[in-house]
């Protein structure tokens, strides 16, 4: 091996490129976001699944891109670990959102309640959220960005949380079908976990940069 391919083994990758691939997840979740909030005000067309599905392939692609690049790094910016949990969990959300997408269609729901448009709504809001702080990640010095950035997520959460709760009294309440409270309750889930896991990434973040201080 010559001593430049030692010396581009050995330094952190170019460009930093973890953040990169960081980054280009989130925005990924983003738009999964985006599209189950769409989906939500203008009802469920063909292409919004040909768009879910192609989102699913683009996260678990830049996924499997950033884990190759672990494979072959041998000194990373961050703990290795961290750099595998926060791609897992950032494919996870734009999974979760899919799946939530798909499953409108294979439960045949036509009409969506007030609490599923409350959740598509704070949901954009945790993915909007995310790209932030993860773009905050580059700049160790970003701490108070980060922190501030970390106390609107939990709120968010908080909010998602309480939608939540009103969204399963109600569900339970004995108007729907016992059919349509399964068809519905798991719509309800996959939104709540993807808001979730945006908190436990921007948890990662501060705990990243923490260590780093």
């Amino acid at each position: 091996m010559s001593k430049f391919n030692l010396l581009s083994y050995i330094l952190p990758p170019e460009e930093k490129v973890f953040y990169a691939l960081f980054e280009d997840s989130a925005k990924v979740c983003e738009e999964a976001a985006r599209l189950f909030n769409a989906i939500m005000t203008d009802g469920l067309v063909e292409k919004h699944i040909i768009e879910a599905k192609g989102l699913k392939h683009k996260s678990n692609d830049l996924a499997k891109e950033t884990l190759t690049q672990l494979n072959n790094t041998f000194v990373t910016p961050i703990d290795r670990e961290d750099i595998q949990s926060i791609a897992t969990h950032l494919n996870k959300i734009t999974k979760k959102i899919v799946k939530a997408c798909m499953n409108l269609r294979v439960y045949r729901l036509e009409r969506y309640t007030g609490n599923m448009k409350s959740q598509g709504e704070t949901l954009v809001k945790a993915c909007s959220e995310l790209i932030y702080i993860v773009q905050h990640l580059r700049k160790v010095s970003s701490i108070k960005d980060i922190t501030e950035s970390n106390i609107r997520m939990k709120e968010i959460e908080a909010h998602g949380d309480e939608i939540l709760f009103h969204a399963m009294d109600e569900l339970f309440s004995g108007k729907y079908e016992a059919l349509d409270v399964i068809k519905i309750r798991d719509i309800y889930k996959d939104i709540e976990n993807a808001l979730d896991l945006c908190f436990s990434v921007s948890d990662e973040v501060v705990n990243v940069v923490l260590k780093q201080n």
